[in-house]
């Protein structure tokens, strides 16, 4: 298995959810977070936004379907048909062990 950490503007959450939920990844978790990229926050007038908000979404699925989901994130999160600057990250890492913590049950990570 690997998770998938994906930073996406707020306005591109809804598109995200419902195009990983038609793709066939339901189990989202989103959490409302602040940050910067490269292109140091931004300043409109004299007032400088070190950092702006941003969602991040994480996701774990089995590794043969690692592809189809960033591929997915991406065309959902992208603003515009080449993007822009500000649009967001995906991060994969691998995914070792799974609890449920309900039954305590520890589950074999998927390939």
């Amino acid at each position: 298995m690997v998770m998938i950490k994906s930073i996406v503007r707020p306005e591109r959450v809804d598109q995200v959810l419902a195009a990983l939920l038609e793709a066939g990844f339901p189990a989202v978790t989103e959490i409302s977070v602040f940050g910067r990229g490269k292109q140091r926050g931004i300043k409109i007038g004299e007032i400088v936004y070190d950092e702006l908000p941003k969602e991040l979404l994480l996701t774990a699925v089995k590794k043969s379907d690692k592809d189809l989901v960033i591929k997915t994130i991406m065309q959902a999160a992208r603003t515009g048909k080449t993007g822009s600057f500000g649009d967001g990250k995906i991060f994969v890492s691998p995914v070792d062990e799974v609890y449920t913590i309900s039954s305590g049950f520890k589950e074999e990570p998927g390939v």
